[in-house]
């Protein structure tokens, strides 16, 4: 079952390595189903060594029903994510190093890139420290996302998140081409802010972006 929503999970995951948001095995994808279930990558496995069949089905419980994996390490995390975020239908985890070195010198990453307005929405608050694998991930991600797309985990990573897996590709991705941005212009001097009323604007345009659906 689920093989097509299997490989986009996978793809998502490759795409992600291939941004260099992480290495090896670290972070996870997972996805919510139509029917209630849930899809999450295994835990430890190289991305580029695993096939769909690999990726975990479970249920709104954690409990396995299709698949011969452990499921990530974070799961408790993330269905706590799904639960009390219900327009979210994927989150993204990642250990991506600019943005999670902009949540090492701030509590919030002003929006202030096209990109970043554009994917997360607006500022992306940084959440504090938990170790890994604790629920308290997911608490903390639900508590400080406010109005954001994505919240960065202190000495930790980031959890991107939106309605539809592309969403939160994009919302993973361009969180660290601004905070590259942002690094390298804060160490020259400070970083100027935009006006809200322009983020807004720039927000609301993102819904003119791509391609119609058909």
């Amino acid at each position: 079952m689920y093989e097509s929503e299997k490989k986009a999970v996978l793809d998502a995951a490759i795409e992600i390595k291939r941004n260099n948001l992480i290495s090896l095995s670290g972070g996870n994808v997972s996805v919510r189903l139509p029917d209630g279930n849930f899809l999450v990558t295994p835990s430890g496995m190289i991305y580029e060594e695993m096939i769909p069949d690999d990726v975990v089905c479970v249920d709104a419980s954690g409990k396995v029903i299709e698949g011969c994996r452990r499921p990530s390490s974070d799961l408790d995390a993330l269905l706590y994510i799904f639960q009390k975020m219900p327009w979210v239908n994927a989150v993204i985890h990642t250990h991506q190093p600019w943005a999670t070195a902009v949540g090492l010198v701030t509590d919030v990453f002003p929006a202030c890139l096209v990109t970043m307005i554009d994917a997360n929405r607006g500022d992306v608050h940084v959440a504090p420290f938990t170790p890994s694998g604790e629920k308290q991930m997911g608490v903390l991600t639900v508590e400080y996302a406010h109005d954001a797309w994505a919240v960065i985990l202190k000495h930790h990573g980031v959890m991107a998140f939106g309605p539809t897996l592309k969403d939160a590709v994009y919302s993973a991705v361009y969180l660290e081409e601004s905070a590259k941005t942002y690094m390298i212009a804060k160490s020259v001097g400070e970083v100027p802010a935009l006006d809200p009323a322009l983020v807004a604007i720039e927000a609301d345009s993102w819904k003119n972006y791509g391609q119609p659906t058909t």
